[in-house]
């Protein structure tokens, strides 16, 4: 009865303390079919497809418009594809597919399983630092990741498609659109993001394990890229329907 309350029904903000992505290449073969059929990859010399895992911690995150006394602090998880999508006005948009979402608050799961159709669960989620070096890790879903900030040159990761930085920030997120495939209804919803003084930085990754990536049973993931961005106020749009072809 209650199902469009999960369609993005108003628009949402946050202050995003930090977001890390780390982008994972595959031949583009293994990730077609975890996308819907409205939906066409976002490929890099028509060969690699990317997926993503986005660890981001907000601030004050509460609906457009309202004070910030009445926002909440959440570490958020997202496991997203790059794709590409033409809407009914022929225009190519260009966002992320969302496979899982994570979060290290039950208040979060609630409400985001509410008001989104991202799948919210609840993990714990441990953080480390020590000078340049900080870790990440969750028991409950079985990951771990050691990354180190500095400002020296940072190479790309071994064996990376991307030739440069610069390419590869093309491929660092968020990007400007999510999208959420209703197959019964033949339906699209889709979400704006808007964002400001959006730098990526450069990091080293000493150390990963995903399980979720591992369940995914995908052949050699390749660590394409990482980066972080740091103080970013960030807000999304209300979610806009239209019906696919």
């Amino acid at each position: 009865m209650f199902s469009f309350l999960k369609n993005h029904p108003f628009a949402v903000e946050a202050f995003f303390e930090s977001s890390l992505v780390l982008t994972f290449a595959l031949p583009k073969e293994q990730l077609q079919n975890l996308i819907p059929e409205c939906l066409e990859l976002d490929t890099f010399e028509d060969k690699w497809a990317f997926i993503a895992i986005a660890m981001v911690q907000t601030k004050d995150l509460r609906p457009k418009g309202f004070p910030k006394f009445m926002g909440n602090d959440f570490f958020l998880i997202g496991y997203r594809i790059f794709v590409r999508y033409t809407n009914n006005e022929g225009k190519r948009l260009r966002g992320l597919y969302i496979l899982k979402s994570e979060t290290d608050r039950k208040k979060m799961e609630i409400m985001g399983n509410i008001f989104t159709h991202y799948n919210y669960t609840t993990t714990d989620i441990t953080q480390t630092s020590h000078e340049d070096i900080k870790e990440i890790t969750s028991n409950k879903s079985g990951f771990k990741l050691k990354i180190q900030i500095n400002e020296e040159v940072i190479s790309l990761p071994a064996n990376s498609p991307f030739s440069d930085w610069k390419e590869a920030r093309k491929f660092a997120g968020p990007l400007p659109f999510t999208f959420t495939y209703n197959s019964v209804k033949k339906e699209v919803l889709i979400i704006e993001g808007v964002r400001e003084n959006w730098i990526p930085k450069p990091v080293k990754v000493i150390e990963y394990n995903f399980s979720f990536l591992n369940s995914l049973h995908l052949k050699n993931p390749v660590l394409a890229n990482a980066f972080i961005i740091q103080n970013i106020p960030y807000w999304w749009k209300k979610g806009k329907i239209e019906r696919w072809k």
